[in-house]
């Protein structure tokens, strides 16, 4: 797993699209062995980030907590 992805779930305030699209592209650079994608895999990539976003943003909104929200810690 990658060190600078944060844990995301049950948070407040709510991670921001920003924060989850910085975890989907860590993701992606993480499997796909990239750091800078080739001008040819660019588009597949990004839109892998688009796609890994969308879904764990649909992710986050459809767990169900247990606990309270924790406070979001920076860094």
């Amino acid at each position: 797993m990658c060190r600078s992805i944060k844990v995301l779930r049950n948070i407040e305030p709510q991670a921001s699209d920003t924060e989850v699209r910085e975890a989907a592209l860590q993701f992606v650079r993480k499997i796909s062995g990239y750091r800078h994608p080739s001008q040819a895999n660019t588009e597949v990539f990004e839109k892998a980030v688009d796609d890994i976003s969308m879904i764990s943003r649909n992710l986050l909104g459809s767990l169900v907590h247990r606990s309270p929200a924790a406070a979001k810690t920076t860094g």
